[in-house]
């Protein structure tokens, strides 16, 4: 069993594309990192997902998305959950 942490992301109405294109060079480093396992976008266009890995604990993977530029420059909120995967 692994633990790892899904970020669900939501779109809020001040949503920018600046922002998105932030947000995909900041997966970019977190995937440098190891610590980022998978990322996509929801097709209805309100958010999207990632998971992160490689994380001490549930405090450093909240630092890590309290770092999103998406949440940062306010076009997204996220809620981080922990899971246990196989």
């Amino acid at each position: 069993m692994k633990i790892c942490y899904l970020v669900l992301v939501t779109r809020t109405p001040g949503f920018t594309d600046h922002a998105a294109t932030e947000h995909v060079r900041f997966l970019d480093e977190v995937r440098v990192r190891d610590q980022l396992l998978i990322t996509g976008s929801f097709t209805d266009k309100t958010g999207g997902a990632y998971v992160l890995h490689n994380v001490a604990d549930r405090t450093a993977a909240q630092a890590i998305v309290d770092a999103d530029p998406l949440l940062v420059l306010g076009s997204a909120t996220a809620t981080v959950h922990e899971w246990s995967t196989r």
